[in-house]
């Protein structure tokens, strides 16, 4: 059983190991989306081939969409050349279910696979070609927070970026660059209207979209490098929307099992590839069964109906109580706080780790008792039902293989939100005590000790990619495991970091959560042992 056009036509194989094909009529979706584009996807990672593209796909088979998605990748262009190319943009999804079954199928809603490079002519003029048609709709995102950056540590402009604020938008090479040159062309060719969506998991993220694209808009119309019609296309809401969402849905990388089941099944050549920037990629993805999608409802050229697909399309601010919701209390809080405790102790899945007595009662903690008080409901979603379902069902699936390392990635950067959030309500209520959280200091300490690269039996670790990793590394140099530390010792070096807001949204000294935190390193460092001892005493 070959994965691609020609393979899948063999239906009787494939349905006879459980898969469900498309039912539809693969080349016309791709002649349809040729002719009249609506949908645009940047980001060609696993969420997207588990999410997007069979919600697309699920519209297709009912009639209710007639394009497919054109699928661009701009920053890790192997992912089109080992994930999509090989298979003619065919995916197959591996739904992981609680009860133990596997929901197979194969996607092809990805109507075309291109890589976003100014330099490979071909897929840069069809993306432009594509902009440059009025019947687009949308654009959607999932290119990770850091995507959206225009900056470097320093606080200036990257390089990329600045040659390509000054140039214009004909040959940019930076992400949002390029992606603000393809909106450029649509402007150029009649100023169509079109949702530029955001679907990252991150806060605010359609104003992170809008403040980046805006900013190319304003230097290049300062600059005198584009048409200063470009700017005011850019800011009016009726021509260019710029849509808030919520995104949930666990993809982890390509599990071997996965891949064992699916050789087991007869498919060719499902081996994973890992590419020169990490990425591991596979035919197949591997996803939970569990997702929430909720968009703020603004699109000036329409959209297609993602609600019959289960797609909550909402205002605004209830978007961001959604978000909040999930980001601050009932899912990532709790995702990070596993992270850091399930690398200390040696754990390589987050199911195994619900097993844990200790690490269930420090996600319950973190969630249902410091969280959930201060949660704004958002209406669409009960906080209370989505936590149980997180707590009860997502992370114990033993199905799913979720790892903490993968988890850990990137911890300096979630910390603000997933917890600092929570940190500030407290602050901010004058009926709650901030010295009432116990978990939260508990886990910022646990990330600070994780930073060590020391696990729980002393032994060393490589600890998951982080942009501040290495600086903080070198501030904690000097206090070591296993040896006593001294209080003062230990304050005057964590204290500068705890007082950082770049880290904990908020100075902890100030807030009178640093003793805490302080206290609960010593502890954690003190031997092999101490995070266990430490977990199960704090709690």
């Amino acid at each position: 059983m070959k994965l691609s056009l020609e393979g899948i036509s063999e239906k009787s194989a494939w349905e006879s190991k459980g898969y469900h094909l498309p039912s539809f009529d693969i080349s016309q979706v791709k002649a349809n989306t040729d002719d009249a584009p609506q949908w645009v996807h940047f980001g060609a990672g696993n969420i997207f081939r588990a999410y997007h593209a069979r919600l697309a796909q699920e519209l297709i088979e009912k009639g209710s969409l007639k394009t497919g998605i054109i699928v661009a990748e701009g920053f890790d262009y192997e992912i089109i050349d080992k994930a999509y190319k090989p298979f003619d943009d065919l995916s197959i999804l591996a739904i992981l279910k609680s009860d133990g079954k596997v929901e197979k199928q194969v996607l092809a809603s990805v109507s075309r696979s291109v890589k976003l490079d100014t330099a490979v002519e071909d897929d840069y003029s069809y993306l432009k070609k594509t902009f440059e048609n009025k019947s687009l709709q949308l654009a959607t995102f999932t290119i990770t927070e850091k995507g959206y950056s225009l900056k470097g540590a320093d606080g200036s402009y990257t390089k990329a970026v600045s040659e390509d604020m000054a140039n214009g938008p004909e040959k940019p090479v930076s992400y949002i660059g390029k992606v603000a040159a393809l909106l450029y062309a649509r402007f150029a060719s009649g100023a169509f209207p079109i949702a530029m969506v955001s679907t990252d998991n991150c806060s605010h993220n359609g104003q992170k979209l809008y403040d980046a694209i805006h900013e190319f808009a304003a230097k290049w119309s300062e600059n005198g490098v584009c048409d200063k019609g470009f700017l005011a296309y850019v800011e009016d809401k009726k021509s260019v929307s710029f849509p808030w969402s919520m995104i949930d849905k666990i993809t982890p990388r390509p599990d071997d099992s996965v891949k064992d089941m699916i050789a087991a099944d007869g498919v060719d050549d499902p081996e994973p590839v890992i590419t020169g920037f990490h990425t591991y990629v596979a035919p197949f993805v591997n996803a939970e069964e569990s997702e929430y999608l909720v968009i703020e409802d603004d699109f000036p050229n329409g959209r297609p109906a993602l609600e019959e697909a289960g797609v909550i399309f909402t205002d605004r601010d209830t978007v961001n109580n959604v978000e909040r919701m999930k980001v601050t209390t009932c899912l990532n809080p709790l995702h990070t706080s596993l992270a850091v405790y399930g690398c200390l102790l040696g754990f390589t899945r987050i199911s195994e780790e619900m097993k844990d007595e200790d690490l269930l009662k420090l996600v319950n903690t973190v969630g249902y008792k410091e969280g959930l008080p201060v949660v704004t409901d958002p209406g669409v979603i009960a906080p209370r039902d989505f936590i149980d379902t997180v707590v009860g069902k997502r992370l114990p699936n033993p199905f799913m293989p979720d790892t903490p390392q993968r988890i850990a990635c990137d911890t300096s950067q979630k910390i603000p939100i997933r917890f600092g959030e929570t940190i500030k309500s407290y602050i901010a209520d004058p009926s709650r005590d901030v010295n009432d959280l116990n978990a939260i200091p508990l886990v910022l300490a646990g990330w600070l000790r994780y930073t060590k690269g020391i696990d729980d039996k002393g032994e060393a670790f490589e600890c998951s990619p982080d942009p501040m990793l290495a600086g903080v590394q070198e501030k904690l140099k000097e206090l070591e495991f296993g040896k006593a530390l001294d209080e003062a010792q230990v304050r005057k070096v964590l204290i500068p970091i705890l007082k950082d807001e770049t880290i904990f949204a908020t100075d902890l000294e100030k807030a009178g959560l640093s003793d805490k935190v302080v206290s609960y390193f010593i502890k954690l460092m003190a031997g092999a042992g101490a995070v266990r001892s430490t977990l199960h005493s704090a709690l």
